[in-house]
């Protein structure tokens, strides 16, 4: 059925030619700008708009050199190079080609509307890599890594997106279903031909169907490690004024993103910066300080401060070490202490520091001299550390790095091993072998879903709609 399913579309999309800009066009930034198509007709519009001059060969994965030109006036639009790949050589199978502009926006954009005008239209988000998919190239499970390849915030989640591309979930999933298919053949002979074989190894079966359910569970474990690696996580850092916020959001990026000065209530809105702890993305957001203010404008920034650190994943409540635990900062603490936080107790390099001196509620609490006085500061990898404790309780890695699932496979995932739960139960009730089918299907069918072996158009849709346009 997915099989018919994929060909039925594949067969309405190979009727037409798409193009697309394939990369990012920002004025006056980016020095080539490329339009791509694919399709039955990409080699004849290209033919149409290019001129090459001298002996180039048009052949398959060639460079050629040239100028797209307007094929009723011959008006030359760009000076550029024509890459051509021919079907089954290409990215989707089929004859795709691309066109290597100056960057910008107007020479792009005309190459774009000439190839519209010469029988192209334009490509929906993510459907070059759904014709790859639905012309064999790629999986489902690949074709999400290429996307989260294209969104990886951080060295570790692009390392993830390449093993998925490269089929490290999809060999895994393929084997379980190929696995749970043998179980569901041996069952099925039985009740065909009850008298031609011997009874079923009750004891086998569920020794298989074991082994394949704690192999999803090991699977459905790396769910929490795939959304940190292409979500990442809110950190807020609130406070009294003239705690050392600032200078610590400072410290931490190694720059100057927060204004520092010996006046409180200087920082009066939220100041962002985005940071890469332990290979997950953060967002660090500097707050203003709260207290008890007339002016209207720090109130404004107050009640900023306040909603951030209720939108946070994590909470570091900063305190000024020479200072110490005051009745402010336990009125902030009993406002956070039901989500995730840490102590920061800043400033510990302005006096004879004495950490028994600092009466703290028991909590995770981090040291660190980040103000404006100090030349090098200190703490900085010990908060770290402490946040990624926080995150995954001192585990940041999932027992296979190499694998983290996104919502969607999880999702699918899930029903699989409910499935084998079930069937399970359908052993312990000594139900007919009939029964046993049921839910085994299910969770061959759930497996599919994630390869795409099984899959209904409007899955598919709402995959590659989350694709950007020309990917």
């Amino acid at each position: 059925m997915a099989a018919d399913l994929a060909a039925n579309i594949s067969t309405v999309y190979q009727a037409e030619t798409i193009a697309a800009i394939a990369t990012a066009i920002v004025p006056q930034q980016g020095s080539v700008g490329i339009v791509r198509l694919s399709g039955i007709d990409a080699i004849a519009i290209a033919q149409s708009l290019f001129q090459a001059p001298g002996q180039q060969v048009w052949e398959s994965h060639r460079i050629l050199y040239g100028y797209v030109l307007k094929p009723d006036t011959q008006q030359i639009v760009d000076e550029a190079l024509l890459l051509l790949m021919y079907s089954p050589r290409s990215y989707t199978r089929e004859d795709v080609v691309e066109f290597h502009c100056h960057g910008g926006i107007i020479a792009v954009q005309q190459v774009l509307q000439l190839c519209v005008q010469q029988g192209a239209r334009l490509a929906q988000p993510g459907e070059f890599t759904l014709r790859a998919f639905l012309n064999g190239r790629l999986d489902l499970t690949q074709a999400e890594g290429i996307a989260d390849l294209v969104g990886a915030q951080s060295p570790q989640a692009a390392q993830t997106a390449l093993m998925g591309i490269r089929g490290k979930l999809a060999g895994v999933i393929k084997t379980l279903r190929s696995q749970c298919l043998d179980v569901l053949a041996e069952i099925e002979a039985r009740v065909d031909f009850a008298d031609d074989l011997p009874p079923i190894d009750e004891a086998q079966v569920r020794s298989q169907l074991q082994a394949i359910l704690d192999d999803i569970i090991h699977i459905l474990a790396t769910a929490p490690q795939g959304e940190l690696l292409r979500s990442g996580i809110k950190i807020a850092i609130i406070g009294q004024p003239n705690v050392g916020k600032s200078s610590l959001l400072n410290a931490w990026s190694q720059c100057d993103r927060a204004i520092v000065t010996p006046l409180p209530g200087t920082t009066r809105d939220v100041v962002e910066s985005q940071l890469i702890v332990g290979g997950i993305p953060v967002q660090v957001l500097d707050t203003a300080g709260i207290r008890e203010s007339a002016d209207e404008v720090e109130q404004m920034g107050i009640a900023r401060s306040q909603a951030a650190a209720q939108a946070a994943d994590l909470v570091l409540l900063t305190l000024d070490a020479t200072v110490g635990w005051q009745t402010a900062e336990q009125t902030l603490y009993e406002q956070i202490k039901h989500k995730a936080y840490i102590l920061v107790v800043n400033k510990t390099d302005l006096l004879d520091f004495d950490k028994s001196r600092l009466d703290l509620p028991q909590a995770p609490v981090v040291y660190t001299a980040a103000s404006p006085k100090t030349a090098t500061s200190q703490g900085i990898e010990a908060l770290e550390a402490a946040i990624l404790k926080a995150i995954h309780s001192g585990n940041l890695t999932a027992a296979d790095t190499d694998i983290a699932i996104n919502q969607r496979q999880a999702t699918a995932l899930l029903r699989a091993k409910s499935a084998l739960i079930e069937v399970q139960t359908t052993l312990d009730n000594e139900l007919p072998l009939d029964f046993w089918t049921i839910d085994l299907r299910t969770a061959i069918q759930a497996l599919g879903e994630v390869t795409g072996e099984e899959m209904t158009e409007s899955m598919l849709d709402e995959i590659f709609s989350r694709f950007c346009i020309g990917k």
